[in-house]
């Protein structure tokens, strides 16, 4: 039993798992062909209301914290599709939080409302082809000019970034200053002159979820859409990494016990050599240790999200979780995918798809070396 786990949150899980089995698990095979989830898809899980999970009430959410989005991330990432769920992930906790957390209250009553009903989809742009985690190394500047800011540079990897209608982007508006101090943040529509979709990118994985490169040039954006203050956007992402990572890793362990079962099930009926493959000792006590170890993650990943709920500085806690559980992820979806033998490598089977879906996760959002820095530095 989760003891981080209300009545609220239990409801939360619950709703989400019967969503996931019923509207995203007999149609989401096709959106891998496609790239793309479905608007229509998206516009309805606004609908329903979860994408209003971590928006206050004022705006059309429900104002919970971040357990709330660490559940519901576990739940989309057993849908065995990490396209569709970073898809959501990335409107719900990468770029949604950045207006409701530090926008203007005219950047919240104009966008929202929108956002929640699944009606606008946000993208987050901040890693640069030469600027990944470094996010105080960006190049892509915003200039003051009249009563707004020019934008220009280029923003890769951008999840959402083709099918997107508000992009957060990341921008240095003091070229002379310290890294951390020099950055701000904007809200972009889409069809914004001067700004464009460079080019969409084929992955290895997450195959539902588009990602672009974003051009910049020229781009004019009105000084009413500066998220927070001036200079000052390095912290707010900073800040909002934590719930990044956390979500992350609530998908990965959802990814991980997903794979899991489906293993357990598959070894339980394969036979081999006169038995199943379950009655083999080192196949179950390795699939049992998995289990133990994902049990272990689950409860830490809930206590960072736990401690940030609380205020509490979770810094190395997260960063913890996201190493551990980027890399754990990928550990057992290896060794799910070697007990199914050949038919683990057969192109679109569950566990074929969920290994290369696994393979970013110890990558995006922070990668494990960078994730085991921050927590050596607190050691």
């Amino acid at each position: 039993m989760n003891i981080y786990l209300d009545d609220d949150l239990r409801a939360i899980q619950a709703q989400t798992a019967e969503y996931v089995e019923r509207e995203i698990v007999p149609k989401a095979g096709a959106w891998e062909q496609e790239g793309r989830v479905p608007r229509e898809v998206l516009r309805h899980m606004g609908e329903v209301g979860f994408f209003g999970l971590r928006v206050s009430e004022e705006y059309g959410g429900i104002g919970m914290g971040p357990l709330a989005s660490v559940v519901f991330a576990e739940q989309l990432g057993r849908s065995t599709f990490g396209g569709f769920t970073i898809t959501v992930l990335a409107h719900t906790d990468l770029a949604m939080p950045y207006v409701a957390k530090f926008g203007s209250d005219e950047l919240k009553q104009r966008y929202l409302p929108s956002m929640v009903a699944g009606e606008m989809i946000g993208a987050l742009a901040v890693t640069e082809p030469d600027a990944g985690s470094d996010v105080a190394s960006i190049r892509t500047t915003a200039r003051r000019e009249g009563d707004g800011y020019v934008l220009n540079g280029t923003k890769t990897f951008i999840t959402n970034g083709v099918e997107g209608d508000l992009v957060v982007v990341a921008a240095k508006t003091d070229p002379e200053a310290k890294g951390s101090r020099s950055i701000s943040l904007f809200l972009v529509e889409k069809g914004t002159p001067g700004f464009s979709v460079g080019r969409a990118l084929s992955k290895m994985g997450w195959r539902s979820s588009d990602t672009a490169e974003l051009v910049f040039e020229d781009c004019f954006v009105p000084a009413s859409n500066l998220i927070g203050e001036e200079n000052r956007g390095f912290y707010c992402i900073m800040q909002n990494f934590q719930n990044e990572r956390l979500v992350l890793a609530g998908q990965s362990l959802g990814e991980a016990q997903r794979a899991i079962e489906l293993t357990v099930d598959h070894v339980r009926n394969r036979r081999a050599f006169g038995a199943t493959l379950w009655d083999k000792q080192a196949i179950r006590q390795r699939l049992a240790m998995h289990q133990a170890r994902v049990d272990a993650a689950r409860q830490l990943t809930y206590h960072a999200a736990w401690l940030e709920s609380q205020g509490e500085d979770a810094v190395r806690v997260v960063s913890e979780v996201k190493a551990l559980v980027g890399e754990l992820v990928n550990d057992v979806l290896y060794d799910c995918v070697q007990f199914h033998g050949g038919m683990g490598y057969v192109a679109e089977t569950a566990v074929e798809r969920l290994y290369r879906d696994a393979r970013i996760q110890s990558i995006g959002g922070g990668a494990t070396e960078v994730m085991l820095e921050e927590v050596a530095k607190r050691m």
